[in-house]
């Protein structure tokens, strides 16, 4: 069995049900959607390998969605639609979906693209995880057993401040606004209250000074937010 999980969206009753039918007898894990704002809360509060998107949807259109997606989501968007004029395969090819099939569909076709594209997407996720040890200095954080060392110190962090620390490991010459981190490692919406970012990593760098104070780790880049000091 297959542990992929795939969104499909939707609004005809019938066709989703028979893709959805379709995909879990191949062993994936569904779920259905019925409109573009459905969909849009299903990818924001769940992860998903694949999406099956039709373009014309109530609520936000699938075209929207598309855009919406690629903000945030690397995953696979496989649109299913009766808009099959050259101009609108190209539309949603450019915006940034990976497949085109038109409707009427052949249920064989669709299965062999979705296992075609979650095919390159786990390769692509698997070049793309983040290495099991992380080093910066004399920072060590090891992603297996989620410790921190400093100087061959372990460093007692939350969950919060170590998923801080990883973010900024992991892209050391990036400058990460309060929102990045905050959506990053708090999985919800920012809605502007920068002190809780602020807190979390004024004490991740009283940690690490206590290993380490002769070093500054994190530098504030005023105006827009953290980045690892080189």
């Amino acid at each position: 069995m297959s542990n992929e999980r795939i969104l499909v969206v939707e609004d005809d009753v019938d066709i989703n049900d028979l893709l959805c039918d379709l995909l879990k007898k191949n062993g994936y894990e569904v779920t259905a959607a019925y409109s573009g704002t459905e969909a849009k809360m299903c990818i924001k509060n769940e992860n998903y390998q694949i999406v099956l998107l039709d373009l014309m949807l109530p609520g936000i259109k699938g075209e929207s969605l598309i855009e919406e997606i690629r903000k945030e989501k690397v995953m696979p968007i496989i649109v299913i639609s009766a808009k099959t004029s050259l101009d609108d395969k190209v539309n949603v090819l450019r915006l940034g979906a990976d497949d085109f099939v038109g409707k009427p569909f052949n249920v064989d076709e669709v299965l062999a693209r979705v296992q075609a594209q979650l095919r390159r997407y786990t390769e692509f996720a698997e070049t793309q995880e983040n290495p099991k040890i992380l080093k910066y200095k004399n920072i060590v954080l090891n992603n297996e057993s989620r410790e921190a060392s400093v100087n061959d110190n372990l460093v007692n962090l939350t969950l919060r401040e170590y998923d801080i620390l990883e973010l900024l490991m992991s892209n050391p010459k990036k400058v990460f606004t309060r929102a990045n981190i905050f959506q990053s490692v708090w999985k919800s919406e920012f809605l502007g209250d920068d002190n809780t970012v602020n807190v979390h990593v004024s004490n991740l760098r009283s940690k690490l000074a206590s290993f380490d104070k002769d070093t500054e780790y994190i530098q504030t880049v005023w105006g827009i937010g953290f980045k690892l000091k080189e």
